[in-house]
């Protein structure tokens, strides 16, 4: 629920994750018990799920529903619901849209399909988020994707589009690159000022929250949300220091998380520091495959104890 004394749909938001069960089905117990945990400090306003790290692309539409569902019955009352929209078929992406709202979910956020990294083709993309927007009740966010992403990083002219597009609230910025980021942001001001631009490259916190942001929303918050939303409103209080001190604890853990080869190994990482923290006891994933070697176990495991002494600071 969106609180009456927020600016909507500024903050910082966990993008959560998703317990699963041996059998791959979710743990909607252990699911509601882990939003409750990362949206238990008052610096974090709400999630983002069915989200990249929460498998969203792995997931069926029941699926994404009973996420959805499941977060509303336990934080809805107190913290604002963004869910992930994600299709390649646009029918099937209204649907998915559809579905959200009517569980609980207080705005969407649309991904760009996989196939888009192919090539871009801006009247198709217009027309996908176009559709997405009739089809709800219900304020819209976009993904703008990495620089490394191809043609699912929207250019500028198929961004200032899809910016002025009715519904648009918000922009989840993860270009992974301070630049692109800062010309996104100075677009979106001229052309769509009212639209909240949220820096939210895990790696890149900092630098972009000191060149202006109004919020993010970042799978790190899922793991060290005191961290991320104290880090947010240092830099909104112009505390600089305290700013640093946050960076230097928990770079070293995000440099691993989302830096290291394969990159698609994060969500596995993630869940695999919440294993560590014995908030979890599996770490599996929707790739039942996926599995961490003992030398990153370590290595994730060392760099984690360095950004929760920092997590302890700021609860």
């Amino acid at each position: 629920m969106i609180p009456a004394s927020a600016t909507p749909f500024r903050g910082v938001y966990a993008a959560t994750l998703l317990p699963l069960r041996e059998d791959g089905t979710i743990d909607a117990p252990g699911l509601a018990r882990h939003l409750k945990d990362c949206t238990s400090t008052p610096d974090i306003v709400g999630i983002l799920c069915n989200g990249h790290a929460g498998e969203n692309h792995l997931l069926d539409r029941e699926e994404k529903r009973l996420v959805v569902e499941t977060a509303r019955r336990a934080i809805g009352a107190e913290k604002i619901i963004v869910s992930g929209v994600l299709s390649e078929d646009v029918a099937e992406a209204c649907r998915h849209a559809r579905d959200a709202v009517a569980a609980g979910a207080d705005a969407l956020l649309v991904f760009p399909p996989f196939s888009w990294a192919v090539s871009q083709d801006a009247e198709a993309i217009v027309a996908h988020h176009r559709a997405i927007c009739a089809s709800v009740d219900a304020p819209v966010m976009l993904y703008q994707s990495s620089v490394g992403s191809g043609g699912m990083a929207y250019s500028l002219p198929i961004l200032e589009q899809l910016l002025r597009l009715p519904r648009i609230v918000a922009v989840k910025e993860g270009s992974w690159e301070t630049n692109a980021y800062d010309r996104h942001r100075t677009l979106a001001a001229r052309v769509a000022p009212h639209v909240e631009v949220m820096a939210s490259g895990d790696e890149h916190l900092l630098p972009c929250f000191a060149i202006g942001t109004t919020g993010s929303l970042v799978s790190l918050a899922a793991i060290l949300p005191g961290s991320i939303g104290r880090l947010w409103a240092a830099v909104q209080a112009g505390d600089l220091g305290t700013a640093r001190r946050i960076h230097a604890a928990i770079q070293p853990l995000a440099n691993l998380i989302y830096g290291r080869p394969p990159a698609g190994r994060a969500t596995l990482r993630l869940k695999a520091c919440l294993v560590m923290q014995k908030k979890w006891s599996s770490c599996r994933t929707k790739k039942a495959a996926d599995i961490l070697s003992e030398q990153e176990w370590r290595e994730l495991s060392q760099a984690l104890e360095c950004a929760l002494a920092m997590e302890l600071e700021c609860d």
